[in-house]
């Protein structure tokens, strides 16, 4: 049996992105071949797919376009990683991981981005790619429910030991949709205060300042 973590990217691994939403919004413009009016949903905690499909819908698009928005969506990342728009890495990040891995645990990915978007994102941000097991990582370009990804997580890694770390009550809603610990860490736009109103087996502040403490309940 393997221990595999299963780490959200935006606010938890990396930094949110300042303009983020606006990769969203250029998407969905692309995609209509017009201006728009900027009509973007909360974002955090959602998978761009569920974004990009509440976006046309405010909008009145048609559902079909999603395919096409989620291609331009990528193509834009790429333009930012070559432009050299990198994210920060949050605190104690490296020191996790490489913690992690030293114990035999298995870093991997369940996040709202498609493959191509968190691996832009990683590389761009100085983390090494080879850090994560892309085999068993889960991405929600197409999955309009991180619950989705979730429970297909379990399921594949039934024989296993999974943990969920994120910065949203959304990780922790979808994580208790299919029994898996959460880990919560305060690195997003949610306090640690914010996040004491989740089902979370453990709070951090951050890695820097946490590290121990998630160790130890790995550990148990």
């Amino acid at each position: 049996m393997s221990t595999y973590i299963l780490w959200d990217v935006d606010g938890t691994l990396l930094r949110n992105g300042r303009e983020a939403a606006n990769l969203y919004h250029e998407a969905v413009e692309l995609s209509a071949g017009r201006a728009l009016e900027q009509l973007l949903p909360h974002m955090h905690g959602k998978t761009d797919g569920q974004i990009l499909a509440e976006t046309l819908a405010a909008h009145g698009l048609d559902a079909g376009l999603h395919e096409t928005a989620r291609h331009h969506l990528d193509e834009l990342s790429r333009l930012r990683h070559e432009r050299g728009l990198h994210r920060e890495i949050c605190p104690g990040i490296p020191e996790a991981l490489d913690a992690f891995a030293a114990r035999g645990y298995v870093n991997a990915l369940l996040t709202g981005n498609s493959e191509r978007r968190a691996r832009f994102k990683i590389d761009g941000s100085g983390l090494p790619v080879d850090a994560f097991d892309w085999q068993h990582s889960y991405f929600g370009d197409i999955t309009p429910l991180r619950s989705e990804l979730t429970i297909r997580a379990q399921e594949e890694l039934l024989d296993h030991r999974t943990v969920i770390i994120g910065d949203t009550p959304g990780d922790d809603i979808a994580a208790q949709a299919a029994g898996i610990p959460f880990i919560g860490v305060a690195t997003g736009v949610y306090s640690v205060d914010d996040l004491r109103e989740t089902g979370a087996a453990l709070l951090i502040e951050d890695f820097d300042s946490g590290l121990d403490a998630v160790l130890e309940f790995l550990a148990r």
